[in-house]
């Protein structure tokens, strides 16, 4: 389990860190967009992230 967790944890940097390396300066207008939202706006969207993360892992081992 230790495995699985710290191989997921290492590929959610890596794809975290393609926006970034590759369009900085998008990234840079995204996380201003981000940082003037509502609180509720900001949960809305952890919400539906982490449900459709739900669904693919539900989709991949089912």
């Amino acid at each position: 389990m230790g495995a699985t967790f710290l191989t997921a944890f290492a590929l959610m940097l890596v794809i975290e860190g393609v926006l970034p390396f590759v369009a900085p300066n998008l990234w840079r207008d995204t996380f201003r967009r981000i940082t003037q939202m509502g609180e509720g706006q900001i949960r809305f969207i952890g919400l539906t992230s982490m449900l459709v993360g739900v669904l693919l892992l539900w989709l991949a081992h089912g």
